[in-house]
């Protein structure tokens, strides 16, 4: 079962949970909650349905709607939005997807939002070796029209061991490697909405090829997974 549209009434809700964010409203709204979220997770289950007709996706995560706040300032206890991940499946697969869905801030991220030391000093080393392929694909211009430019967070100066003359300095850079998109509540609403985000999902795939064949191989090209 799946469902291919998100809700007006879902929306509503998100709003109403974050002008009421407390376990007093949230408890007596429950199973109202439930309902959304149930409705929630079967768009979730269509946006995978999906993602596998070209893609292989290992596992879909829809994140709980609790917030931990043991080390925030913010101390509201839940998050007003739905948000779900979705898990290339095996090793030669790198990258995964990401849906948030809320009110006035909905967006869909691709990419490598926090490769461990080894995968980022790989891309590096990559980078800094030939970063022409990894242009030629973020500059294409379908691809650029979907997801802009690359995002994610970055050092300040040149990382240890890179020169900060390298003509790709402001690529080694990244501690991040992602790509995002944002939808208006008016998108998110349409009965084409899902079929958006697959095309954008589709679209990232030359990226995830180019990324998966460099963390799957060493520096001289030899494959790393046997």
């Amino acid at each position: 079962m799946s469902s291919s549209i998100v809700k007006k009434d879902t929306l509503a809700f998100l709003k109403e949970l974050e002008a009421n964010n407390n376990r007093e409203w949230f408890t007596e709204h429950k199973a109202t909650f439930k309902a959304h979220e149930s409705e929630i997770k079967l768009f979730y289950s269509s946006v995978m349905e999906n993602l596998n007709k070209h893609d292989q996706i290992e596992k879909m995560k829809v994140f709980r709607i609790y917030r931990d706040v043991r080390f925030s300032k913010d101390k509201t206890p839940y998050k007003a939005h739905f948000a779900g991940s979705f898990v290339r499946a095996g090793v030669e697969r790198r990258g995964g997807y990401y849906l948030r869905i809320k009110p006035g801030e909905t967006f869909i991220a691709t990419g490598f939002w926090n490769p461990n030391k080894e995968d980022l000093l790989r891309i590096r080393k990559e980078l800094e070796i030939d970063a022409s392929d990894f242009r030629v694909i973020i500059n294409e211009s379908s691809f650029k029209e979907t997801w802009g430019t690359l995002q994610g967070e970055a050092v300040k100066t040149a990382p240890k061991g890179f020169d900060k003359e390298h003509e790709a300095i402001k690529l080694i850079r990244h501690k991040q490697f992602i790509f995002v998109r944002n939808f208006t509540d008016k998108e998110v609403m349409s009965k084409d909405f899902l079929k958006v985000v697959d095309e954008s999902f589709k679209t990232i795939r030359p990226y995830f090829d180019l990324m998966s064949s460099i963390l799957t191989t060493n520096l001289n090209g030899e494959s790393l997974i046997g």
